[in-house]
């Protein structure tokens, strides 16, 4: 029985594919859960609809990460800890750290897109990834002052 996926399935296929699966396969578990329908003329024009449909929401989806890229690349964070003898913290500096000041500044991102080589353990300046979607990345610079 000839399907179009409606969405990927994993070892299957991609959405829009047009591909040739078992009857029972179809019936039972593609078609009831909504992963495919029966490959019709109709059913292939409104996947194509579809299609379109995801790229420009991809396309506007970049857009926007690369302006915000744009705007967090070089942006100056600081933040302020307890430092002891020879500029060590006590503690480290962390990504929920840094996301709640970026916060603060109004860019949205989540401290999993925080990317730390190693702890912030001295104080002073130290430059932190932070990685967006589709492959974008910004590096930002974190100015870690003694707290008074």
């Amino acid at each position: 029985m000839k399907v179009i996926l409606l969405r990927d399935v994993n070892k299957l296929g991609k959405m829009g594919d047009v591909k040739e699966v078992a009857l029972g396969y179809a019936r039972n578990f593609l078609i009831p859960r909504g992963l495919a329908k029966l490959a019709t003329p109709e059913a292939a024009t409104q996947i194509e609809e579809m299609k379109k449909v995801e790229e420009r929401k991809a396309e506007l989806e970049l857009k926007k990460f690369q302006e915000l890229a744009e705007k967090l690349e070089g942006v100056e964070v600081v933040i302020k800890a307890k430092v002891g003898e020879g500029g060590k913290l006590y503690g480290s500096v962390t990504e929920e750290q840094i996301d709640q000041k970026l916060k603060e500044m109004g860019f949205e991102i989540k401290k999993e897109q925080i990317k730390l080589e190693k702890p912030i353990k001295d104080a002073g300046g130290h430059e932190v990834v932070v990685q967006l979607n589709h492959g974008l990345e910004a590096r930002i610079y974190v100015m870690v002052v003694e707290e008074k």
